[in-house]
């Protein structure tokens, strides 16, 4: 019987002449992969209803062999399109997506990530491209995953601080209206990347 679900677009991949795989992060059962086949055909169903990004609803044939399903049907929900104007954007998603492959297990359940993403996704071309927009995501991960790091080390002045703990609490709006200084950006910047490394 299959199985229907809402996802993102994470990445795609041809797999043969007219198929591609096709990866998901989902609301209810967390990162899958599935084969469209035929994808690549000029009259597939699937045409123009797969790409990075896109939100849409669909349903798979999972598979008893492997982790790899069959996609069956889909229904576009949302393209994001506006990412596609800005290449900072675009960077900015792929470094969201990255990150979220590399910190969680596939076909578990992350419901938590999936509202994240779905809320990053919407929120960055609302504003222009933001350094700050991605240390608060990658905040934003780090406590989902029960990881929130120690803020009271001697590599963090005070100011530097105060910012990461807003970019925990506060919403994506409230994120952007922040306004830390470039050497404070460096700085936090340089702590999460030694954070996150040491996640991995």
């Amino acid at each position: 019987m299959d199985e229907k679900t809402t996802g993102i677009v994470l990445r795609i991949r041809p797999l043969t002449e007219s198929s591609l795989i096709v990866h998901w992060l989902t609301r209810e059962l967390g990162r899958i992969a599935t084969v469209a086949n035929g994808a690549r055909r000029p009259k597939s169903p699937f045409r123009g209803k797969l790409d990075l990004f896109y939100l849409c609803k669909f349903s798979f044939a999972r598979s008893r062999r492997s982790d790899l399903h069959t996609l069956r049907e889909v229904s576009l929900q949302e393209t994001h399109s506006l990412l596609r104007r800005d290449l900072s954007w675009l960077e900015q998603a792929a470094h969201a997506v990255q990150l979220l492959e590399q910190t969680t297990e596939t076909e578990t359940p992350l419901p938590e990530f999936f509202r994240l993403l779905v809320g990053f996704l919407k929120h960055l071309p609302e504003q222009l491209p933001q350094p700050q927009t991605v240390l608060a995501f990658e905040m934003k991960v780090l406590r989902i995953l029960g990881l929130s790091p120690n803020l009271t080390t001697r590599d963090l002045t005070a100011g530097s601080k105060q910012i990461l703990e807003k970019f925990d609490e506060l919403d994506w709006p409230a994120v952007s209206r922040l306004k830390p200084t470039v050497t404070q950006i460096r700085e936090m910047e340089q702590f999460l990347r030694v954070t996150v490394s040491s996640q991995r």
